[in-house]
């Protein structure tokens, strides 16, 4: 059975309506992240995943930076469990493996440890504080191809 979603990776220039509006709803309305916080320069830099429905609803997105680092990883909650996550995290990982990354991090939120887990990262220091969320450094060492 094919995923009931898409997810493609893009450019902020092109898809930073659609990114937005998972942001937004997830980071600022539901996780209570202040907007300050969670816009900032990195996004016209970074390469985007971004996941819609069959519809063409924006449900899911994440952004990686030119360094493998990964974040702002979020999933409608109508859409959670049902693998727009693990599909962000997949084509960052064939992103990162293309382009010949040494490592893929996240700053993970600590109840996504699990999640991050699966992947192969490993947790790394100490957990710490971002935006009022408890989060916690997670890496992945990239083998060469």
């Amino acid at each position: 059975m094919s995923n009931p979603f898409t997810v493609s990776l893009v450019c902020w220039h092109d898809g930073e309506p659609l990114l937005r509006s998972v942001r937004e709803a997830v980071f600022i309305r539901e996780q209570g992240v202040p907007a300050e916080l969670e816009w900032d320069e990195l996004d016209m830099g970074c390469r985007h995943a971004l996941a819609l429905s069959h519809k063409g609803d924006a449900i899911g997105c994440g952004r990686m930076l030119a360094d493998g680092h990964s974040g702002r990883i979020a999933v409608l909650p109508q859409w959670r469990q049902q693998k727009v996550g693990t599909a962000i995290m997949e084509a960052f990982l064939d992103y990162a493996r293309a382009h010949d990354y040494k490592q893929v991090d996240v700053d993970a939120q600590t109840h996504a440890m699990p999640f991050y887990r699966g992947f192969g990262l490993v947790e790394e220091g100490d957990v710490f504080m971002d935006a009022g969320l408890p989060h916690i450094k997670m890496r992945l060492k990239l083998l060469p191809r």
